[in-house]
């Protein structure tokens, strides 16, 4: 069975990509901070009948992103296909003082990809196939806090491991998604309620369009006819555009 590693595997996206590749076979490595949560999803995936390896880390501690890195280029029980999952909205300004949570950001959405995904290239360049899929998300085509900048860097990176592995048998892919229906922004205590209905998207079908544009090699995945038409719109209008609706958009989160 083709092994996946997952970090931020149980709760939103990641939990959703864990259940549908349990569902369709693959043996699963969970990677998140809450080991009770973890257990419990766990368990849970393992009545599809495939293996489930429990991995609790930390990705903002050094030492625990060395043991899950050490876990995806490790030649025993092979990484087919990596998922960089984990991370959490950033709220503040950007003039804040307290750079705490910028530094925990930076090492979980950051840090953690870039680390995670050159352990991952590597293992899989040699083998000669494999997969690494990146969360980005749509808000790294506009400018709003430290989420912004972050998603953006995401997607550039993506891009250019796509090149550097391009003829290799290794794929990258980084999914830029808009909003979905996840426990996402409750915890981050944003507001939604100036978000119509029709914006939405569950996260199995995020899931389910993202694994096909894996499959298919592509590099930038945009789920929904919806979030494609938004990421145009991003991608052509003037950039004063975008600042300006950026800023309408950080004002209805508060």
């Amino acid at each position: 069975m083709p092994t996946a590693l997952v970090t931020g595997a149980t709760a939103g996206i990641g939990n959703a990509f864990a259940r549908a590749l349990a569902v369709r076979g693959d043996d699963v490595v969970l990677v998140a901070r809450d080991a009770i949560r973890l257990a419990r999803t766990a368990d849970e995936l393992r009545a599809n009948g495939v293996t489930i390896e429990e991995f609790p880390a930390d990705l903002s501690d050094a030492r625990d992103l060395a043991r899950v890195a050490a876990r995806v280029e490790s030649s025993d029980a092979p990484i087919d296909l990596l998922i960089n999952n984990a991370g959490f909205a950033v709220g503040g300004d950007l003039l804040d003082a307290d750079p705490a949570p910028l530094e925990e950001a930076m090492a979980v959405m950051v840090e953690a990809v870039m680390v995670l995904s050159a352990a991952a290239g590597r293992a899989m360049r040699t083998r000669g196939h494999g997969a690494i899929l990146n969360l980005g998300s749509l808000a790294g085509f506009t400018t709003t806090g430290l989420y912004s900048p972050i998603k953006a860097w995401v997607i550039i990176y993506s891009e250019s491991l796509a090149n550097e592995l391009h003829g290799t048998g290794v794929t990258v892919t980084v999914l830029c998604p808009g909003w979905v229906r996840t426990e996402f922004h409750e915890r981050a205590h944003m507001s939604t309620t100036a978000i119509p209905d029709w914006v939405w998207v569950d996260a199995d079908r995020v899931v389910r369009e993202t694994l096909s544009d894996v499959a298919a090699g592509r590099v930038i995945s945009i789920p929904t006819k919806r979030w494609k038409v938004a990421h145009a719109l991003l991608a052509h209008a003037p950039r004063s555009s975008v600042r300006a609706a950026s800023r309408m958009l950080t004002k209805s989160r508060h």
